[in-house]
């Protein structure tokens, strides 16, 4: 007797059969399929809707909606497209097409590029295979019978992957058609499904990312079940394509990038330069405020600074050497990637008291990570960055005050530069079964810190979700995600509780009875790398800055060069006021000037002509009015200082 418990939101049915029965049968006849159930979750794996289910199960339905439903609709629509190829181009070989976050991809051994009109060509027989409505149908193969059936196919690259299973791994594949591809799926109940799709881009990726291997054709895509929901993702991409800070950063000069210095080295340019010292500053005098202690320290050590740190045995592969890392007769040193290790030297000064306690260390730090080279972009991930870090020295009754301290930082910096709506919180815990033995200390020792560090964020209401094997080596932490345009996650902000590493350093306090302890650590960036922060501020903006940030705030236009002097007059009145300038009295026409200064995202744009200097007014266009409008000077500057001093997010158009 098969019964199988399915769930959909908040409905729940029960259905009785002998024997087994497929994940379809028993919603079908529970009343509870339809067009909109994509794939199942049986005991919390997801399977194909054909799957076989014996015995007492938990079934979840899946539509789009949801993430791991979104992937099996998109997974099937990288087999169509492979289908698709093999029909058009035979003599082309598979290697892999799995689904990724917003769409798909299949990488193909091809002698010839695939071109815009290849790709148009690919479109047209995935519409024939979609209206084909091919069923799908996995079936499994021991290794030696599924090598030899791929070796008939002629694919070679299903050939090594099969080879490089464990033994016993189970080895299925899917069938829709004349076509049948290695896979483990699980995928729709058939090709009509996919509705609606578009290729979007091909570019170059090579085997197993590995630069040594052969360079394959990887042609990208995404599919929906409704062509207006694929019409308002296209829009969306469009409108991401031209938010790229990779693109528009460079366009409106923030920052730019040179062959011969490296990747992940971008060279900042005033403008950029401008908005990290500006970030910097703003930063700085914050943290001063919450009796934080600013130090300066070396941007590279010896690589027993980093031994005792735990750094060298588990995040060399990270790390800059200068010298032989493995020549213990001579000096070798490494940039950091970090500056923890340099800052305990401080608290290591001399003897400290409980009193003293608890030390909140901070610094503007330049880092330097070997990052992979897949994984540059722009400024987002890059090699050498500036980071606003701190460690927090403290006794263990101080932890969750100064925690929720720590994060309140975080959440006022974000919400200043107008990220914080954006984020996400992410629990990153430890995996004590990590192969690679990535961890420090004892699974006792893991689950205190775990235990202090949920408990806080518990008492503190943050809605998190937890990251396993996300941790730092030394300790959990609360990661703040940000996505860029594109849709991809990196964390801005991170909170980190360590219980080891003061230890490790040697690092005590005097305690009340006169015993000597080891003192709890916060590690934690308030606003994170600076050129992360203004990647996503250019994207999230579109160029257009906060006022308090834009490198130039103001240009002033004279009409002609009659109006040259008073127009130089009120600039330098701006800039007496602390306001960031320009005057623009070229000989181009004012249309042309004021389209120029638009352009760069000007927050105002003033023009001075005969009436303005008669009156003493300014003729203004800003970036939320349409049309300019007329002020006082002295209203003007008034608005202005008060948009600044507080740190608007937006312009208004009060």
């Amino acid at each position: 007797m098969a019964i199988i418990h399915i769930v959909r939101g908040a409905d729940e049915a029960d259905y009785s059969a002998s024997g087994a029965v497929t994940v379809y049968d028993a919603a079908q006849a529970a009343g509870l399929i339809s067009r909109d159930i994509l794939a199942a979750k049986v005991d919390g794996k997801v399977v194909a809707l054909s799957t076989p289910v014996e015995g007492d199960a938990l079934v979840t339905l899946l539509t789009f909606d949801d993430p791991e439903g979104a992937r099996v609709f998109r997974h099937t629509a990288s087999h169509i497209l492979a289908q698709a190829v093999k029909r058009l181009y035979p003599e082309v070989k598979l290697t892999i097409g799995p689904a990724i976050d917003d769409g798909f991809y299949y990488d193909f051994d091809a002698d010839f590029s695939f071109t815009g009109e290849i790709l148009s060509k690919l479109e047209a027989e995935m519409k024939k295979i979609v209206k084909e409505n091919l069923r799908i149908e996995r079936f499994e193969l021991p290794r030696a019978e599924a090598v030899a059936l791929m070796e008939k196919a002629g694919e070679p690259y299903k050939v090594e992957l099969i080879e490089a299973l464990p033994e016993g791994e189970t080895i299925s594949f899917y069938r829709q058609g004349e076509f049948t591809d290695l896979c483990a799926g699980p995928h729709l109940f058939s090709t009509g499904a996919v509705k609606a799709f578009k290729l979007t881009a091909c570019t170059g990726a090579y085997w197993h990312g590995d630069a040594k291997n052969k360079m394959l054709q990887r042609v990208y895509g995404t599919a929906f079940p409704t062509k207006e929901a694929l019409n308002e993702h296209l829009a969306r991409q469009e409108d991401a394509r031209k938010r790229d800070h990779n693109k528009l950063g460079r366009e409106l000069e923030y920052f730019t990038t040179v062959d011969y210095i490296g990747q992940g080295l971008p060279i900042l340019l005033p403008k950029g330069a401008r908005v990290i010292q500006l970030l910097q500053r703003f930063v700085e005098d914050e943290e001063q405020k919450r009796g934080c202690l600013l130090t300066k320290t070396p941007l590279f050590a010896k690589r027993e600074l980093y031994k005792i740190s735990g750094h060298w045995d588990h995040y060399l592969d990270g790390m800059f050497v200068i010298g032989d890392p493995n020549d213990e007769t001579k000096e070798c040193f490494a940039l950091r990637p970090m500056t923890c290790p340099f800052q305990y030297q401080v608290y290591l000064n001399r003897k400290r008291s409980y009193r003293e306690l608890p030390m909140r260390l901070t610094e503007t730090s330049t880092l330097f990570r070997n990052e992979d080279s897949g994984e540059m972009h722009g400024l987002i991930r890059v090699r050498q960055f500036t980071i606003s870090e701190g460690h927090y020295i403290l006794r263990p009754d101080q932890l969750e005050d100064e925690f929720r301290g720590c994060l309140d930082l975080a959440k006022y910096m974000l919400d200043t530069v107008g990220l914080l709506e954006d984020c996400t919180f992410r629990f990153s815990q430890w995996d004590p079964a990590n192969p690679k033995n990535k961890y420090e200390g004892t699974p006792e020792q893991w689950e205190e810190a775990q235990s202090l560090m949920a408990k806080i964020l518990d008492d503190l209401g943050v809605k998190y979700t937890v990251g396993i094997d996300e941790a730092a080596f030394y300790g959990p932490k609360l990661d703040i995600q940000y996505k860029n345009v594109f849709g991809k996650e990196d964390t801005i902000v991170t909170i980190q509780i360590d219980l080891l590493l003061a230890k490790r350093f040697g690092m005590e306090y005097t305690d009340s009875d006169n015993s000597q302890k080891n003192p709890y650590i916060i590690h934690r960036t308030s606003l994170g790398c600076f050129e992360r922060t203004l990647a996503y501020m250019i994207e999230k903006f579109a160029g257009a800055l906060p006022t308090w940030l834009m490198p130039t705030q103001v240009v002033v236009l004279p009409l002609n060069e009659v109006f040259g002097d008073y127009a130089r007059g009120v600039a330098q009145r701006l800039n007496a006021n602390g306001v960031r300038v320009e005057v623009d009295d070229s000989s181009d026409t004012l249309g042309y000037r004021i389209r120029q200064a638009k352009l760069q995202k000007t927050p105002y744009i003033l023009v001075i002509g005969e009436n303005e200097m008669k009156n003493g007014t300014l003729t203004v266009n800003d970036r939320v009015h349409e049309k300019p409008y007329t002020m006082a000077e002295g209203d003007f500057f008034a608005k202005l200082d008060t948009e600044i001093k507080t740190r608007a997010k937006y312009q208004t158009a009060d």
